[in-house]
């Protein structure tokens, strides 16, 4: 039995904060300054979380490994198993053609490159992440904006960029029942908060997509389509979080945005297409010879597409909605839920500072209810609709796992290390030195979030980890309790670019395997600018100016 302690450096809470830091430190240092893969970055990360759970926090060594081992089943299960099925789903849809077909037709909806990134990434993106998140947006749309001519590097700065206003609702939002669970708060009401937040930051997301594909000729003359976009996925978010369904927040807001989309582009007078500036980096960033083809037209023109050749490439996204609104649906999610199987991860005791058990060492296999297994569900029923043979579903298979070998390795160490940061007692350390700051505490609230998600990588994760705690400091700071928990979730979204699984996940999805670093430094300004703009905005719904904004 291991019972954490606050403050083992010299029983200062500040001293053992800066010694608590060190693994996140090594990490981004590794991944932004030394430019280090983020595999092997990963793995000395978590061998410095060891080493200070052991050395500095008197952490049996058992102990501490065992809670590594806990960390990178986690990662792999329900994390990994998540993207793995959602993007054998997509490589099924590349080896039959129908990827191409898609792709043809997004570009119909207009030739220019900007508007197809804010489509793309951020209104299709919130659609994969409302079903699936944990990565698949970033996995999946990277590879659709290569297919339309963007340099990889490009790509995947945009597919992560754009995945952050949706991501509190993500996964039919699991990360608001998560903080409803771990606060006892309600999830309604913690939603309707979120939804209260997360639709301003919506606003500008897509604004600095064009900025990010041509800069400032880009903001200056698509604006307004991106601002339209931005307010339509806004508003559908917080009317659909407050008035109508939590989980089904994103679903509608992404719809509704790209719908806001399309229709601005038939009736905005025609532009001159904005190719896509070239990101320094060499060949690697250059679109291959096949994508090129593609782009130009060579593999067949949009007239080739017959409705129907049309119509099956959207079935598997289609077949996706489908598979995830029925098991949404009561009896139906009761029913799988009671094939969830619960246990205590074995050998594994802990207790908080207090002496009360943690529920860290408590493991779930949710078999079918799991995002993962219905991706996999809806990859059988695609096979069928696509009519894809056992054999090129398999190599299918076979493609994916070789493509996130690395981010494998790397979600799992992440994943262990957040564990054994979270066990020890390095994460409240952390979480309680910044509660400390009294009334204050509004404007760093979203900083706990965001480290949590850059940590794990998980919305959900960085939830579980500080959610109670954003309710303890608020109680001792005489804050709203709702408004300090929801924003643990708000602010969460926005480390999810700069977390290493994802960058991990975006570089296997391009093909820049070990360029992680390089799309770190691409993204960690735009990530601390809209996290000063959250905190900016919890701070103000803490007081009377934005107050009446708290339900």
């Amino acid at each position: 039995m291991y019972q954490q302690v606050l403050d083992p450096v010299a029983d200062s809470l500040g001293w053992s904060s800066l010694v608590a830091a060190l693994p996140l430190a090594v990490l981004f240092v590794l991944l932004g300054g030394v430019r280090m893969r983020a595999w092997p970055a990963s793995l000395i990360a978590l061998a410095v979380a060891l080493a200070v759970a052991v050395w500095t926090y008197g952490m049996p060594a058992d102990q501490a490994l065992l809670a590594a081992s806990e960390g990178a089943a986690f990662g792999f299960y329900p994390i990994l198993w998540i993207v793995i099925n959602a993007l054998w789903v997509y490589n099924i849809t590349v080896a039959t053609g129908h990827f191409d077909v898609l792709r043809r037709s997004f570009a119909q909806v207009s030739d220019d490159n900007r508007l197809q990134a804010v489509l793309i990434a951020f209104s299709f993106g919130a659609l994969l992440e409302a079903l699936a998140g944990f990565g698949t947006p970033v996995a999946v749309t990277s590879v659709m904006l290569i297919a339309l001519g963007f340099p990889p590097l490009k790509a995947a700065v945009l597919a992560l960029t754009a995945n952050t206003a949706p991501v509190a609702f993500g996964a039919m939002a699991t990360p608001i029942l998560t903080l409803g669970k771990v606060t006892g708060e309600s999830s309604d009401t913690l939603g309707a908060m979120v939804g209260r937040q997360t639709p301003i930051l919506a606003l500008f997301v897509p604004l600095v997509l064009v900025v990010i594909v041509d800069g400032r000729r880009g903001l200056r003359e698509t604006w307004p389509v991106a601002l339209l976009c931005g307010a339509a996925f806004g508003v559908a978010q917080y009317v659909t979080a407050n008035f109508i369904s939590v989980p089904l927040a994103d679903v509608v807001a992404s719809l509704v945005s790209a719908a806001a989309v399309v229709l601005a582009v038939r009736l905005r007078p025609s532009a001159a297409p904005a190719r896509p500036a070239p990101v320094a980096g060499g060949a690697a960033d250059e679109p291959t010879p096949e994508f090129a083809a593609r782009v130009e037209g060579r593999d067949g023109g949009p007239d080739g597409d017959s409705r129907a050749e049309v119509a099956r490439a959207y079935a598997p996204y289609a077949i996706i909605i489908a598979v995830f609104v029925v098991c949404q649906i009561g009896p139906v999610k009761d029913l799988l839920d009671r094939a969830t199987r619960t246990f205590s991860w074995p050998g594994l005791h802990l207790t908080g500072p207090s002496g009360k058990p943690l529920a860290l060492p408590t493991f779930t296999f949710n078999y079918l209810t799991t995002p993962g297994t219905q991706m996999l569900v809806a990859g059988l029923i695609t096979m069928a609709a696509l009519g894809v043979g056992l054999r090129r579903a398999l190599g299918a298979y076979r493609t994916t796992l070789v493509q996130l070998r690395w981010a494998i390795i790397t979600v799992m160490a992440v994943l262990a290390l957040a564990f054994v940061m979270n066990a020890s007692g390095q994460t409240v350390t952390l979480g309680t030195w910044m509660a400390g700051a009294g009334g204050a505490f509004a404007l760093l609230s979203p900083i706990l979030g965001w480290l949590g998600t850059a940590v794990t990588g998980s919305d959900t994760s960085s939830n579980s980890l500080f959610g109670s705690l954003q309710v303890t400091a608020a109680n001792k700071a005489d804050l709203s309790t709702v408004l300090m928990a929801a924003t643990n979730s708000s602010g969460g979204v926005l480390g999810k670019m700069v977390s290493p699984q994802n960058l991990a996940i975006a570089a296997a999805a391009v093909g820049l395997d070990g360029r992680e670093g390089d799309i770190f430094r691409r993204v960690v300004l735009w990530s601390l600018l809209f996290l000063a703009g959250m905190c900016l905005l919890s701070g103000l719904q803490s007081t009377a100016v934005l107050g009446w904004m708290v339900p």
